[in-house]
């Protein structure tokens, strides 16, 4: 039988999924970037309307303060919310904010005081797709005024772009081990079914975007990938948007298996070829679990692969005598790696 959808129409129509897909997650980002705008705008507002600014607008913080942060949590005490003033006094014109950036990035714009140089740092660093890191350190070192002064502007220029691009941020920066699910508050003696484990992350799902770190976007649970003969079903996927890539989660009850390397192995394949989009970075694997066999990840693709990791998760915050046991056992991970090192 012929095929009536053609490979050029099916294309068109998964372009323009994948296009959606990073409107989205995108949307999440630079919608926060405007409500933090907002935010500082209508603080101005309110404060100018008293009649001791100064004291008024003191007065109002706090209060602002304690009253956001008891009902959304940390992110709106009273230095940020002076950030967010800051930030609307800085773009007076909305248009200005650029939302390709964090509120991070904008954080360290807000301390450069000279307009010219903080323009040039926010153009670089969405044309050169600059990290925090890398943003701090080209504020830090004054890499715009060195350029203005140099005889030489081209080469000063292509000299600190160089140095940029080795501060940008990689998959190992973003990726925790261990991973502390203290917030789901169950007992360590549960007895969990990795379907279970699913079900309440996705239950506290903000508090676990939390714990995963910088940048995390929720994309499903379960999705699936299918091939010619074969479907797959992955446990969690999300889209970290400071690294522009997918991250794919597989959850194990257990000690980690070669077994479990393996699929998550072609699951990271499978996904690059089949759902990764047009300017994503390779696909992130990474494997939850509660026991790691530290030689079975010495000899496995694991140990050689960038773009795949293995994270213990504990359901409780470790005590003073757990911790210094894990520390024992890096140590003793560590110098096992560099004496292997020295016999090749």
């Amino acid at each position: 039988m012929k095929e009536t959808v053609s490979s050029n129409f099916y294309n068109d129509i998964k372009n323009i999924i994948f296009n959606a897909r990073n409107k989205v997650y995108h949307y999440a980002n630079s919608t926060m970037i405007y409500a933090y705008w907002d935010i500082g705008e209508r603080i101005l507002i309110e404060e100018q309307g008293g009649k001791d600014r100064a004291d008024y607008g003191k007065k109002i913080l706090l209060e602002l303060s304690a009253r956001l942060t008891d009902e959304f949590g940390s992110g709106y005490d009273e230095r940020n919310l002076r950030r967010m003033r800051q930030l609307y006094q800085t773009f007076p014109i909305r248009d200005a904010v650029r939302p390709e950036l964090t509120w991070t990035h904008y954080r360290s714009l807000l301390m450069v005081e000279n307009e010219k140089a903080r323009q040039y740092y926010l153009k670089e660093a969405i044309e050169q797709n600059w990290g925090t890191r890398a943003l701090d350190r080209q504020i830090s070192s004054l890499a715009y005024e060195r350029i203005l002064s140099s005889q030489n502007k081209i080469e000063t220029k292509k000299h600190e772009d160089n140095i940029a691009r080795q501060d940008v941020l990689m998959p190992q920066d973003i990726i925790k081990d261990p991973y502390i699910l203290e917030f789901l508050d169950l007992s360590t003696n549960t007895n969990l079914y990795e379907k279970d484990l699913e079900k309440v992350l996705i239950d506290n799902l903000q508090k676990f975007i939390l714990e995963l770190g910088k940048g995390f976007a929720f994309i499903s649970r379960q999705q699936r990938i299918s091939t010619e003969t074969s479907n797959f079903f992955i446990d969690l996927t999300f889209y970290n948007y400071i690294l522009k890539c997918f991250v794919i989660i597989d959850l194990k009850i257990g000690k980690l298996t070669h077994q479990d390397i393996g699929q998550m192995d072609m699951y990271v394949r499978m996904f690059d070829d089949l759902k990764r989009g047009e300017g994503d970075n390779p696909t992130i694997g990474l494997i939850l679990c509660t026991e790691k066999d530290e030689t079975v990840v010495r000899y496995s693709v694991l140990a050689e692969n960038r773009h795949m990791f293995a994270s213990k998760y504990k359901l409780y915050l470790p005590t003073e005598e757990e911790l210094i046991k894990e520390l024992e056992a890096e140590r003793r991970q560590i110098e096992m790696m560099q004496k292997d090192k020295e016999y090749d």
